[in-house]
């Protein structure tokens, strides 16, 4: 059974930083286009991010230029480097696979807050 499991949120002031981490079971990452999601109080969850398996990446308007995806596939791990944060981005973080997609994991709060 595939499993992702978020972690590295936390709360942080407007401007500051976040790296999230996703690391997956059950699967290897290697061959499939990765995402990172988010959810706010709400709102739809809706996409961030995607990699590609060759590291090709798209963003969200909304995050284009302030957030980057990345991935480790030997440690089986996609990673949103989070810098100038609004409190907008505040939120519920996932990961999943857009393609191929499996049950949600916990996700990880983001709070951009001062």
């Amino acid at each position: 059974q595939v499993q992702l499991v978020e972690s590295g949120g936390g709360l942080v002031q407007p401007g500051g930083s976040l790296r999230l981490s996703c690391e997956a079971s059950g699967r290897t990452i290697s061959v499939y286009v990765m995402g990172w999601y988010r959810q706010a109080p709400g709102k739809q969850r809706e996409s961030v991010a995607r990699i590609t398996s060759r590291g090709s990446t798209t963003y969200a308007d909304s995050v284009k230029g302030r957030f980057t995806i990345s991935r480790d596939n030997a440690k089986n791990t996609v990673y949103l480097q989070m810098n100038s944060l609004k409190p907008e981005d505040t939120a519920v973080y996932y990961c999943n696979f857009p393609n191929s997609p499996t049950p949600w994991g916990q996700g990880t709060q983001v709070t951009v807050s001062s």
